[in-house]
């Protein structure tokens, strides 16, 4: 009785609820992943923002192979089942990103989208079928997504340039 009301809870009529940050999201089980991982020196942060919205902001640099920064945010694994879109309202800085799921914690590769952003506040679609699987910036010879949940959910810039860059995040649902 107790996993039903939870689920009752997480459900809207958007859809199965990833992040909300105007219900209370804190910035706990998000984690800043920089190119430093791979001796890069882009920099950034997450926190939240003026107005109660998760803020990723900061400087991609091409210095020592760099060019990527990225939040990773560890989702409670929804069940799919008839959703097919993930959809995020936010609001960008007019560069593009990406967005990034892992079906399984030790998978080695992710599939994503890119997204342009208006500098406005706006709400992206991506269907989950059209997210192809990447290792390192390379599209690998595998399908497109096509599970029944994942664990986690990434906000990835890396537009092979120097620069700064600021999203702004407020929602994600499953619809």
């Amino acid at each position: 009785m107790i996993t039903m009301i939870i689920f009752l809870m997480a459900v809207t009529y958007d859809g199965i609820v990833l992040f909300d940050f105007s219900k209370g999201t804190n910035t706990d089980n998000w984690l800043v992943v920089n190119d430093g991982v791979m001796g890069g020196r882009s920099q950034a942060s997450f926190g939240l923002s003026g107005k109660g919205n998760g803020l990723f902001k900061g400087n991609v640099s091409l210095e020592n192979n760099g060019g990527f920064s990225s939040v990773q945010y560890r989702v409670e694994p929804p069940q799919i089942k008839t959703h097919k879109t993930i959809a995020m309202r936010l609001k960008g800085d007019g560069k593009n990103y990406q967005v990034r799921i892992r079906e399984k914690q030790n998978d080695y590769f992710s599939y994503i989208a890119t997204f342009p952003t208006t500098g406005e506040w706006e709400t992206i679609e991506v269907p989950l079928n059209e997210m192809h699987p990447s290792f390192r910036g390379r599209k690998l010879d595998l399908p497109n997504f096509n599970g029944n949940t994942f664990v986690e959910l990434t906000i990835l810039i890396a537009n092979k340039k120097e620069e700064s860059f600021a999203i702004e995040l407020h929602k994600a649902y499953l619809k």
